[in-house]
């Protein structure tokens, strides 16, 4: 496609707007500030507020308004000069509660190709089941509408490549919503790994645990949904026929058909945000393990998944492994952290912190001489005083630092002030479809590792399993 064929960026150009040029958020760096003893707060440095004429307003639509969309659109708002013009589900309820929140005016579909073909729409926040993510984007990118796309970007690696094909074809920005490679955490567990803090990475181990109904995806299921307020036939489009089940409908993530699965839906997190913070394209080698240990609903997907990854030596960073686990029946009460081992030190990364562990080798070694006989020993412990000689007693400097985010940040509003900037401004996306291939690649290929029972390599570069 020549530049001539190229999409229109919607009702009007927002590329060089006034104010957002110097705003684009991968311009805006990261502030550290001591709090107290060795914990310190992180902060942003603020895009000064903007006032946008009714003519300058991103107009967003809504693609898929459950409880993700909605939450996703909340925050999208929060972002000066925008507002929601129009919403689309497949259940009806949903469109009325867009209309609760956002006005009786907001246009509401159940056809994503009205919402498209609205002149009034510059932008859409595409949130739909996983099994619809790539016809929905690529269409929206051929109208010129920029897409803040939910993870995982696809159901498949064949439909992520067709998506960074239409990304590359229409120029039409696109950004893949795990956020954590917006957040300010991430990015100073980079710029700690970039100083050395922790010497040589070697291994990164990381989880995201839960014991809930909830948290392991059996969702409200409402007792009058039926086929004539839900369009089932529209949500089965492509797939084999199937009587309406409100159990596929409302808790889609446990089935093949629509989603991709723990690995899919949480892994992708984990590895988007190490993407982010060691400069990596992925691993090489992918292993999974895991099975249905709890919720034995008649789900297809697994509840408890590990992975292992092998990560080889690039210009980024050296050779590492890479150990994940989900756990949907963790009688800890579940959680989430990833931690990043170097040969001097550990990063931890929790919700809201990043704490930096420092090992500090010490000047002598240690003596192993207890099972010498006496005179070898005493000839070792000649050489040993000799070798190591005593020293003047030293100060011993903190080895434990702790970051902090700002009381209520949310990475997820940084992530949409990425994408407007790159709607307004022309600023590059932090994880554009190849970022987002590269982090679901691997995690989608981990199902079919622990399905088959064999390890799988991956091509990090081309994006393609051996």
């Amino acid at each position: 496609m020549s530049n001539k064929e190229k999409p229109e960026l919607s009702r009007k150009s927002f590329l060089k707007k006034a104010g957002f040029g110097a705003a684009a958020l991968m311009g805006l760096p990261v502030f550290t500030e001591k709090s107290h003893g060795n914990h310190f707060l992180l902060s942003r440095s603020k895009r000064k507020a903007e006032k946008f004429s009714a003519n300058d307003q991103v107009n967003l639509a809504l693609i898929g308004a459950g409880g993700m969309g909605q939450g996703n659109t909340f925050t999208a708002l929060n972002v000066d000069g925008t507002r929601l013009v129009a919403a689309c589900d497949l259940y009806d309820s949903r469109l009325n509660r867009c209309r609760e929140h956002w006005g009786d005016d907001l246009f509401i579909s159940r056809d994503y190709r009205e919402i498209l073909n609205r002149s009034d729409v510059d932008a859409v926040i595409v949130a739909t089941t996983d099994h619809w993510h790539e016809r929905i984007t690529v269409a929206a990118l051929e109208a010129g509408k920029p897409v803040y796309l939910e993870k995982p970007m696809t159901q498949t690696v064949e439909e992520g490549h067709r998506l960074i094909e239409a990304e590359r074809r229409t120029g039409v920005p696109l950004i893949v919503g795990s956020q954590r490679t917006s957040s300010i955490l991430y990015e100073k567990a980079r710029d700690l790994i970039d100083d050395g803090e922790i010497g040589e990475l070697n291994f990164v181990e990381a989880y995201w645990d839960r014991r809930s109904a909830i948290g392991a995806w059996q969702y409200s299921i409402p007792p009058g949904a039926n086929s004539r307020n839900v369009d089932w036939e529209r949500f089965r489009q492509g797939l084999p026929p199937m009587d309406f089940n409100a159990t596929h409908f409302f808790r889609w993530r446990n089935y093949d058909d629509y989603g991709t699965g723990v690995a899919g839906d949480l892994f992708v997190h984990l590895f988007s945000g190490l993407h982010l913070i060691t400069g990596s394209v992925g691993p090489n080698r992918v292993m999974g393990t895991g099975g249905l240990r709890y919720w034995e609903d008649g789900r297809d997907a697994e509840d408890m998944v590990l992975g292992l990854f092998d990560y080889p030596e690039t210009e980024k960073h050296p050779a590492f492994n890479l150990a994940l686990r989900v756990n949907f029946a963790d009688g800890s009460g579940g959680g989430s952290s990833i931690k990043l081992v170097g040969s001097d030190g550990v990063i931890e990364i929790g919700w809201n912190t990043v704490t930096l562990r420092k090992w500090r080798e010490p000047d002598a070694p240690g003596m192993s001489i207890g099972d010498f006989d006496a005179s070898t020993r005493e000839e070792f412990q000649e050489y040993y005083a000799e070798r190591y000689p005593e020293t003047r007693a030293k100060i011993i400097e903190p080895n434990e630092f702790v970051y902090r985010a700002p009381d209520g940040y949310n990475d997820r509003y940084d992530h949409f002030v990425n994408w407007m900037s790159a709607i307004r401004d022309g600023a590059s996306v932090v994880q554009d479809s190849t970022f987002g291939l590269r982090a679901a690649g691997p995690a989608l290929l981990t199902s079919v590792s622990l399905r088959e029972k064999r390890s799988i390599d991956w091509d990090p570069t081309a994006m393609r399993a051996g």
